[in-house]
């Protein structure tokens, strides 16, 4: 039967391989669109500017 000290050391393991996942998968989205963005502006395509009159 496993202890309850291996329990807690499993759960904040799991707890942390998940938080490195979640942070791995942003910071490489991230790279992704900063990548796409610098293509689209390479290509001539400007982002928009907000409206003049405040309307959305």
């Amino acid at each position: 039967m496993m202890s309850h000290e291996a329990f807690v050391f499993l759960s904040y393991g799991a707890s942390a391989v998940t938080l490195a996942g979640l942070l791995a998968a942003i910071l490489l989205d991230g790279r992704a669109r900063r990548r796409e963005l610098a293509e689209l502006e390479a290509q001539g395509v400007r982002r928009r500017s907000k409206p003049a009159g405040g309307a959305s």
